[in-house]
Order: structure tokens, then sequence, then C-alpha cells
């Protein structure tokens, strides 16, 4: 499995707390977001908001990269994506990180 970390900002015009637009699409694609991961084998490890600078950071497990852009190319997740600027990230473990560190 691969992890993937999702870090997105937004202007305060565009947070779904004072958006209607933007909180319409929001609930939308987090409502379904489960399904949709599911559907391409991707499992959501976890989600954290930090109110006070707009800034949301999910972390996802994926089999590849493939299969989290199948996900992430679905329409209601992509919606999300209009009114953010978001940074996709390749993370690896505390274990990983170790084979790499005892190989070299």
């Amino acid at each position: 499995m691969v992890t993937f970390l999702m870090i997105s900002k937004h202007t305060a015009a565009d947070c779904p707390v004072n958006n209607a637009e933007t909180k319409k699409v929001m609930i939308e694609g987090f409502s379904k977001m489960e399904e949709l991961a599911k559907k391409h084998g991707v499992k959501i490890v976890g989600t954290w908001a930090v109110f006070s600078e707009h800034l949301v950071v999910q972390v996802f497990e994926a089999p590849s990269y493939e299969a989290f852009m199948a996900f992430g190319m679905e329409p209601p997740i992509l919606k999300m994506t209009f009114w953010t600027t978001s940074e996709f990230k390749v993370a690896a473990g505390a274990q990983e990180m170790m084979q790499m560190v005892m190989q070299v």
C-alpha cells in the first residue's frame, strides 16, 4: 500500500462555514467519500482540520498511484478540489523508513 498525504487550504471567503456553495460541495463529497474510496481500494486513514488556518490534512492508503488518482477523479471528490489549493505527497511509514536506512 502507498500512503498519500493531501494538504488543502482554502480562503475565508471559500470556507464552507461561510459559503453556501462550497458547503454543498463539501457535504456531497464527504458523504460519498467512503463509498468511492472503497470502490478504488483506497483506505481513508484520517482527516484533520486546523480551523483557524482554513487547513485540512487527509491521509490515505491506496494499492497504487493509479488507484488513488482514479478515486481523486470521481466527480464529488474532484469538485472539492476546485475551491482549495491542495498538495499531494507520497509518504513512507516508520518501518519503510528504517528499511531504507538499514539498506544504505
